[in-house]
């Protein structure tokens, strides 16, 4: 009897159901999804550029001769038409006197020849000279007139060469340092002038930078498309941050596209025009600059909820059953401060945000999904 109660004991053991098979298995994990934010793109191409000068002159005086001043600070600012240098005037204020006296004489010159005209034509009529000597006269009196412009137009350049003697800045912009020093003798003219000095007008700036082959080809298109302005309108902008900015503050337009690609780089020279008010953009300072690239419409998701899947990249996604899937896509730049997906997803797929470190979490897996919310930084 003892036996056969143990026997009973033993069976309902083994039939009994364990503790796994009494809760069901496990508990799915929760793990937190959102539905991407569908939103039209706009896109900003980031190239590498620097700065360069809008203008560089030298400058170099058109007379030669003995440096009395200068006339600035090595360095400072200055606008068109400020004095640099003063040259040595005595010997231009004597060629303009001498000129001077060279046009009274030929003045009066013609105003003698002028007279005997007269009286030669009063003469020919009465038949008291004959008409040949007349004719003489007359001739003489055209030398003595061009003989009057000669001199001045000699005039004209000797006061042009003593106006020269004051070398002016021809445009605003930033001075280098004085080549020469007062007391030097330089050389003018065309030809063989000593240098004095350089200016560099940096406002507004140009700002160069170069375009792939493949960029420029999309652009063109684009363009074509009317949905992006030609190169040189004034509403084709541009976004530049230096090295130690972090917010696209400096606004600029393109002004200018080369008419070539380079054969070597296979890129196209490309040039903005940017403001420069405070004079900090100094040319040759690199930075970034994005470049309008055009609309699109994306998914936007964080970045962080992509994986990378050897040479591809993939979302986990909650599929029927709340099962997790695998969905490879195509990814853009970042975007108000989400990661733009261009291909693969869906906009009603909804999107593994966390747990993504968890092994739990993989494709084939059962999850728990929490509604959560993805929010975007329009700034």
């Amino acid at each position: 009897m003892i036996a056969w109660r143990r026997l009973l004991v033993i069976a309902g053991l083994l039939l009994a159901p364990g503790p796994a098979l009494a809760q069901g298995g496990p508990p799915a994990m929760p793990v937190t999804v959102s539905e991407p934010i569908a939103k039209t793109v706009v896109q900003w191409d980031e190239y590498s550029g620097r700065f360069e000068a809008r203008a560089i002159v030298e400058i170099r005086a058109r007379v030669s001769g003995f440096v009395e001043k200068v006339q600035f600070i090595d360095g400072q600012w200055v606008k068109a038409g400020d004095p640099l240098f003063i040259i040595d005037k005595r010997p231009y204020q004597i060629a303009v006197e001498s000129a001077t006296a060279d046009v009274a004489r030929n003045k009066a010159q013609v105003e003698l020849a002028e007279l005997q005209v007269q009286r030669g034509n009063a003469l020919v009529a009465t038949r008291n000279i004959p008409e040949a000597e007349n004719d003489t006269r007359k001739s003489t009196l055209a030398v003595a007139r061009a003989q009057l412009k000669a001199a001045e137009a000699a005039l004209h350049n000797a006061q042009l060469n003593l106006e020269w003697t004051e070398v002016i800045a021809p445009l605003d912009g930033r001075i280098s340092d004085r080549k020469v020093d007062a007391g030097n003798l330089i050389q003018g003219g065309q030809t063989g002038a000593t240098l004095l000095a350089t200016i560099v007008s940096t406002d507004p700036i140009y700002f160069m930078f170069d375009v792939s082959e493949s960029d420029h080809l999309r652009y063109q298109r684009l363009q074509l498309l009317g949905v992006r302005n030609q190169a040189g309108n004034p509403t084709l902008p541009v976004r530049i941050k230096l090295a130690d900015e972090t917010e696209w503050t400096r606004l600029g337009t393109i002004d200018f596209v080369d008419n070539v690609l380079s054969p070597r780089s296979g890129t196209i020279r490309t040039r903005a025009i940017v403001e420069n008010k405070d004079h900090l953009l100094t040319p040759g300072v690199f930075a970034r600059v994005q470049l309008y690239g055009g609309e699109y419409n994306g998914l936007l998701v964080p970045d962080s909820a992509t994986v990378s899947d050897q040479a591809r990249k993939i979302v986990f996604v909650v599929g029927p059953d709340n099962v997790v899937q695998v969905r490879p896509v195509t990814l853009g730049p970042i975007y108000e401060g989400l990661r733009v997906v261009t291909d693969g997803l869906k906009p009603d797929d909804r999107v593994v945000l966390d747990g993504l470190a968890n092994p739990m979490v993989r494709p084939g897996a059962k999850i728990a999904p929490q509604q959560g919310k993805i929010t975007a930084n329009a700034q």
